[in-house]
């Protein structure tokens, strides 16, 4: 009946991953609409059963995967070219570059660039002292009075006070071990798993196709279905998250701009607006599409970094880059096991941040993995992992100094000017543009972030679009340009109903959603370096585990006549 259906519409997928996904995410989001408390309820006392009893699962485990792309990359196998020994990438660096961040993280950067900072300045993670610090509500202080309060809280003896210098070095600290290398390393491990799989074996951009050294040919069977249906289900409601953020950010943007009301209707336009844009590139495709957005935005994003960095304190930003990369590699081995083991409460701090994080970027992992490989071929699994781990750490290392730090020094100069808005009201979406009104051309500069956001959400909702057809799609490289424009529009219609339906209400569900939804991923990424490692014994010879060099050199004396062979 499916494949009927599937003629009859025009497409060309596989017919019982497609239409499974498609209909278990709109009867998700009816239920959601018609037992919202119900459903925010059920996952959220899931969410935090997971978050007090395998918080430490989630830690331990990227720091695992961080530590296994390292040791791969350094071993023999960081020789072997993903495509065979003759390919050659299909992109230059600077396109590749920009292009990884077509894939979502630019969003990521322009929501938290301020406003993680801040938050952290205010509320340090280690000082103990959050639950003193709270949200404005009824009767709150005036922001004077709030940052006042703030720097008088007393703390444990070696902790940071809020506001102070060490609060600040904590702030970054948290930021770049938040959004640097266990980031990445969530999105590195299955994109190279997905590139081998694919260019080696020549399987299909499927979740399933990972776990072929174990199941085999059973990968098309029930099981290899279940694995894909439930990596489309986690990648559009992942992605429905990030939507999310990217249109109250839109919307606190135009506000600003030119007074368009904070609410439903404005934040279901500009949904509408951004899906529409992501159709056209989506029909255009990926050199055309994302490939030209991508390279763009880029350059966007890097115009607004240099205008902060030249029209705020540049000495002292330039010596915060460096004195914050410290900062981050000093942080970075105590907090990759850091498991919040000390407060008296079950998760603590920890599991309302690190360890949803890191649930959320999980759910991405097969959307953005799948979308890396997508453009990676060509390039040695070193290389790769190079690449994909350092160039994005290292960009986002510069990005947040340079936010992080501007931020603190204007709330140092002018306190309760970013703390009052961001943490006593709590409106994290209008941190950039609170940010942004320090500096001058505020209204140009404002356009231009709004520009980019909007850039940087829609190449999110092309690229997923992209990968979810994959997904869906079996063997075919290049669907349809329906499936796609399908799976854009989904996207766009999830994320406004649940607006629509419950507001801000509906992104703290799906929040919770995310979290619960993150955990089957998390096991799979185990399963994934147990399997790539076994398909690369199997596969790789042992020409390919040496250098270029080495090889080149072996395979000449190979072809050199012995004594005894006649001249």
């Amino acid at each position: 009946m499916l494949d009927k259906l599937q003629r009859a519409l025009g497409l060309k997928t596989n017919p019982a991953i497609f239409f499974t996904s498609a209909g278990l995410t709109f009867i998700f989001v009816a239920v959601s609409i018609l037992f919202t408390d119900g459903v925010d309820t059920a996952f959220r006392s899931a969410s935090d059963a997971i978050k007090s009893n395998l918080g430490w699962l989630y830690i331990l485990g990227v720091t695992s995967f961080l530590i296994f792309l390292i040791w791969i990359a350094a071993s023999r196998y960081g020789h072997v070219r993903l495509g065979g020994k003759e390919a050659r990438p299909e992109y230059s660096n600077v396109t590749w570059f920009g292009m990884l961040f077509a894939a979502g993280i630019g969003t990521i950067l322009m929501f938290w660039g301020v406003a993680e900072p801040i938050n952290h300045f205010a509320n340090p993670p280690l000082s103990g002292v959050n639950s003193e610090v709270g949200t404005l509500g009824e009767g709150a202080m005036t922001q004077p009075e709030f940052a006042d309060s703030l720097s008088g809280i007393a703390v444990a003896p070696g902790s940071a006070a809020p506001l102070s210098e060490q609060a600040a070095s904590e702030a970054m600290g948290f930021t770049l071990y938040h959004f640097g290398l266990h980031t990445w390393a969530i999105f590195t491990l299955p994109a190279l798993a997905f590139a081998y799989f694919a260019y080696r074996r020549g399987l299909p951009f499927r979740v399933s196709s990972i776990f072929h050294p174990l199941l085999g040919d059973r990968i098309n069977g029930p099981i290899g279905k279940a694995i894909d249906i439930a990596a489309v289900i986690g990648t559009i409601f992942g992605v429905a998250v990030s939507i999310g953020l990217g249109t109250l950010q839109i919307n606190s943007g135009l506000n600003g701009l030119f007074g368009i009301e904070i609410g439903a209707a404005a934040q279901i336009s500009i949904i509408a607006v951004v899906t529409v844009i992501a159709t056209i590139s989506v029909v255009l495709g990926l050199d055309k599409g994302i490939k030209w957005l991508s390279n763009i935005n880029i350059w966007m994003a890097v115009g607004l970094l240099l205008f902060i960095l030249l029209a705020g304190s540049t000495i002292y930003l330039l010596r915060g880059v460096i004195e914050t990369t410290g900062i981050y590699l000093s942080h970075l081995i105590p907090l990759s096991f850091w498991n919040d083991t000390l407060p008296a409460d079950e998760w603590g701090w920890q599991g309302g941040w690190t360890v949803f994080y890191w649930a959320w970027t999980i759910t991405w992992a097969p959307f953005v993995g799948i979308f890396v490989a997508r453009i990676s071929k060509g390039r040695t699994i070193r290389q790769f992992v190079i690449g994909v781990l350092g160039a994005p750490t290292a960009f986002s290392i510069i990005w947040f100094s340079i936010f992080g730090l501007s931020a603190i020094n204007i709330e140092w100069d002018d306190p309760g000017s970013l703390v009052g808005p961001v943490v006593q009201e709590g409106d994290t979406a209008a941190a950039l543009f609170a940010f942004l009104q320090h500096f001058p051309a505020t209204e140009f500069l404002m356009a231009m972030a709004v520009l980019i956001v909007v850039i940087f959400f829609t190449t999110s909702s092309d690229s997923a679009s992209l990968v979810v057809d994959m997904l869906t799609s079996g063997n075919t490289l290049n669907p349809p340009v329906r499936q796609r424009v399908f799976w854009a529009l989904t996207e766009g219609v999830v994320a406004a109903t649940l607006i629509a339906a419950t507001g801000q209400e509906a992104l703290q569900a799906l929040e919770q959603v995310i979290t619960v939804l993150g955990l089957p991923f998390f096991l799979i990424a185990f399963l994934t370096m147990y399997c790539l490692v076994r398909a690369l014994r199997q596969d790789v010879t042992e020409d390919e585990l040496l250098p270029p060099r080495r090889a080149a050199k072996r395979r000449l004396r190979e072809k050199e006549p012995t004594s005894s062979e006649p001249s």
